[in-house]
């Protein structure tokens, strides 16, 4: 095997020569032209974006093969573990934060459901662990294993299944309903089982793409968990009076974090923000008039994840908006009332030193638990006992379904709620179907209207 740094790449193109679409990506190295054919234009592309990856990184290519030193390191692996370990290195420099926590979280599973019954098993958590901490992670990342990961280790080297085995269906069908479970026994959503397979069938898709696997074999498993209900709980959803209330008793918690979450619960209520996307929201992002509807255009989050996952080491990185394109960003319109709040704020506490409206005392961005807190010790400030005992907005996030859920009631179109909550019109419908109210008699109106004309 004879190594180089000498590589280039040129342009995916459709193969003309056949009657079924495919997508040759071509790279010479050393000047040895490479080329390997995809079914699809997207595999192509990611293909080629995995290989000019490696190249930015400084990894050196093997000429025989034409693949770069860590997509060699996954053909070559003998056990899932191996595989799973190269693969997560492959994919990490192209994630953001939170895609790499559901990665590492998707390969655990998969990996423990991935082992022989060989003696001296560690316990399960402990095997969690451990691969959290000393497999899947860059080797930068991970800390020095004491005397128990290092046992661990070892048990999971020694007992982890050739990845040739997921051939067949069986290892593979064990792999998926894994999948389907949560830490606590509990069954997963069905939309984080999804994710979590949507990781599982790219990784076996990659091993396919090596050689490794003959096929990818979740191709031909037909697994349907139980469906579970994604819709908003009606019961959750505040009326304005109650909204109200609540940001009212958030301002008596605490000297000044109460008062400064306050304005953030608020951008919650009355223009449907994530949490997320009001953690990121700044001042020059706001067209606040003095009198009438405002602005607020959307272009940055701030997730929250562990430190381990971040680029910058800490728990929240700027990121684009949720199923959009790293650039692009979203308008939401905002009534009086949030304007006046917001001119409130700033006048009262200022910004960040970036614009950021919402921050700690040290510049930061509130935890998730900080602002839930702050939530919690309001609720029953606001409500009554009854209604304390009960799901209505128990968490903050439940203010952004009372939005959205206002807006539907209100007999907003469904493409305009949509364009103003981030959402696509039939995800928006299927969540909130229970929490549209009243529509049926507006329909029936409308009916008769058209029928008398």
């Amino acid at each position: 095997m004879s190594r180089s740094y000498d590589v280039k790449f040129w342009k995916t193109k459709r193969n003309a020569s056949s009657k079924k679409p495919s997508y040759v990506v071509r790279w010479p190295v050393d000047g040895k032209v490479h080329s390997k054919t995809f079914g699809g234009s997207e595999l192509a592309e990611n293909f080629l974006s995995d290989l000019r990856q490696a190249a930015r990184r400084g990894e050196w290519f093997d000429t025989d093969t034409g693949l770069p030193e860590s997509m060699l390191k996954a053909r070559n692996a003998r056990t899932w573990l191996e595989f799973a370990r190269a693969y997560l290195n492959v994919r990490w420099p192209h994630q953001a934060a939170k895609s790499r926590e559901g990665i590492v979280e998707t390969l655990v599973a998969v990996t423990l459901s991935l082992t022989t019954e060989r003696k001296g098993r560690p316990d399960t958590e402990l095997l969690r662990k451990t691969l959290r901490n000393h497999v899947f992670l860059p080797k930068d990342r991970q800390p020095e294993p004491d005397a128990q990961s290092e046992i661990t280790l070892r048990w999971l080297e020694a007992a982890s299944l050739p990845i040739t085995e997921l051939n067949e269906t069986r290892h593979a069908r064990a792999a998926v309903e894994a999948l389907t479970m949560l830490l606590d026994g509990q069954a997963a959503a069905l939309s984080t089982f999804r994710r979590k397979r949507a990781v599982f069938h790219h990784a076996l898709e990659y091993a396919a793409e090596l050689g490794d696997l003959d096929t990818n074999p979740l191709d031909r498993i037909k697994l349907k968990p139980a469906k579970s209900n994604n819709v908003v709980d009606w019961r959750v959803v505040v009326n304005p009076g109650q909204a109200r209330e609540l940001l009212t008793a958030v301002t008596y918690i605490g000297r000044t974090r109460g008062p400064m979450l306050t304005a953030m619960f608020a951008c919650m209520y009355f223009a449907g923000l994530r949490p997320a996307e009001a953690q990121g929201l700044r001042k020059q992002d706001c067209l606040l008039p003095e009198k009438g509807w405002g602005q607020i255009t959307l272009i940055k989050t701030r997730p929250q994840s562990g430190t381990r996952y971040t680029d910058t080491g800490r728990s929240f990185d700027e990121r684009g908006l949720k199923h959009r394109k790293e650039s692009e960003d979203r308008v939401v319109p905002i009534p009086p009332e949030l304007v006046a709040i917001l001119r409130t704020h700033i006048e009262t506490f200022g910004t960040a030193p970036d614009g950021r409206l919402f921050y700690t005392r040290g510049g930061g961005t509130f935890s998730g638990t900080a602002y839930a807190t702050v939530w919690h010790m309001a609720r029953p400030l606001a409500l009554t006992p009854d209604r304390v005992a009960s799901p209505l907005a128990g968490r903050p996030y439940d203010l952004r379904h009372a939005a959205v859920s206002l807006w539907l009631n209100a007999g907003v179109h469904a493409p305009e709620v949509a364009e103003r909550a981030g959402h696509s019109v039939d995800v928006l419908l299927k969540i909130y179907a229970k929490c549209i109210d009243g529509q049926r008699e507006v329909a029936n109106q409308r009916i008769d209207k058209a029928l008398e004309s």
